[in-house]
């Protein structure tokens, strides 16, 4: 379906909600449609319970009326009736607390699967109390491939991370890597079910690879730690020959999808990722240009191959068909720009913004 208003993700006009909830919203992605929310007219709660997420990322809208910090946890909210401690009421949801973002998940398995299912419940009924659009932020299909990973801190993406090759059979649900991919289909199948049963305004987003200002770099994720060692003046590791393609999408084209598809009225899952196919390689090399970090003896750019053999084929390639045609979406940044502005961003940065800000009671402030 069409969306139900038009509206342009990156103008000063109004958007068609008044007031939001953001689960995660102090997540790197979080904190981006924070802020386009808050640019664009929208009162924001952002709920975030900090584990992987900062609140330094969103300090910076303390000071905006309409938009309000909440450091809890979603599954505080869970059980009947304790819904309704969130004070709403909500026009849109947007579940980002979930499979698509976690920092650190293959850490934390059971608190994965707890986002997943309870987490994913919880939002639904929020939304649901409020009549609100809702709109899952899931993670593309884990593929699955055989021998070893070269890298065992691949990550899910939403993030800065590559997609975790997944090394088991596909039907058994306790391999390594299985809780992402467990947690994000559990969470889709309940929003279709979800829809259907109750006729909910309910959708769901399939997010690639994102990256931009803000970005971990921490995480072994491409392009991050690239960017990360570039700056640091050491050598930018590639995995083999570097021919692994990865598909990578700058969060302004990612905000943009995110909320184009909130606009709507879709259950369907939408991709949103970005359509270029750059190789770690030609990512590695194009930072250290950037950095000014090539070899002053101009033999090249200061990459270093990896003694182990290339991972596995990545995901499969964000199928951005359906966004473009329903929802008017498209890509706007080549991943050259967006590396640019990214590396701009990182020797731009001020000091971190301290993580408590006054304004409002203990675990929320607000203007």
């Amino acid at each position: 379906m069409m969306p139900t208003a038009a509206f342009s993700t990156r103008t000063e006009a109004r958007a068609p909600w008044n007031r939001a909830l953001v689960t995660g919203g102090a997540g790197f992605l979080g904190s981006h449609l924070c802020t386009r929310l808050v640019d664009s007219g929208v009162e924001v709660d952002c709920l975030d319970n900090l584990s992987t997420g900062r609140a330094g990322r969103v300090a910076h809208l303390a000071g905006r009326r309409g938009f309000r910090f909440l450091e809890r946890d979603l599954l505080d909210f869970a059980g009947p009736g304790s819904a309704d401690a969130l004070p709403g009421p909500y026009d849109l949801v947007l579940h980002l607390a979930g499979p698509a973002c976690p920092d650190a998940w293959p850490e934390r398995p059971l608190a994965l699967l707890d986002a997943g299912s309870l987490g994913t419940r919880t939002a639904l009924a929020v939304a649901d109390r409020d009549g609100a659009r809702f709109l899952l932020a899931s993670a593309p299909p884990v593929r699955h491939a055989a021998g070893p990973s070269p890298h065992p801190g691949h990550h899910v993406p939403g993030e800065s991370g590559a997609a975790p090759a997944d090394l088991d059979d596909p039907a058994d649900p306790v391999g390594p890597y299985r809780m992402e991919a467990e947690a994000a289909r559990f969470a889709e199948a309940l929003v279709a079910a979800h829809a259907a049963d109750h006729g909910s305004d309910a959708g769901i987003v399939r997010l690639f690879t994102v990256y931009g200002p803000g970005m971990r770099t921490d995480d072994g994720g491409v392009p991050g730690r690239f960017i990360a060692a570039a700056l640091a003046g050491e050598p930018l590791v590639v995995t083999g020959d570097g021919s692994r393609p990865h598909s990578l999408c700058h969060v302004d084209d990612m905000v943009d999808g995110v909320l184009l598809v909130a606009a709507g009225r879709s259950v369907r899952p939408v991709d949103i990722g970005g359509d270029e196919m750059p190789t770690e390689l030609e990512i590695a090399r194009h930072v250290a240009d950037l950095t000014g970090s090539a070899d002053l003896t101009g033999s090249g750019p200061p990459v270093i191959h990896a003694d182990v053999p290339p991972d596995p084929p990545g995901p499969p390639r964000p199928v951005t068909g359906f966004a473009r045609e329903i929802f008017g979406w498209m890509p706007r940044v080549t991943w050259r720009e967006g590396l640019a502005r990214t590396v701009a961003s990182f020797r731009e940065r001020a000091e971190p913004v301290p993580a408590v800000v006054t304004g409002g009671g203990e675990g929320e402030w607000w203007m």
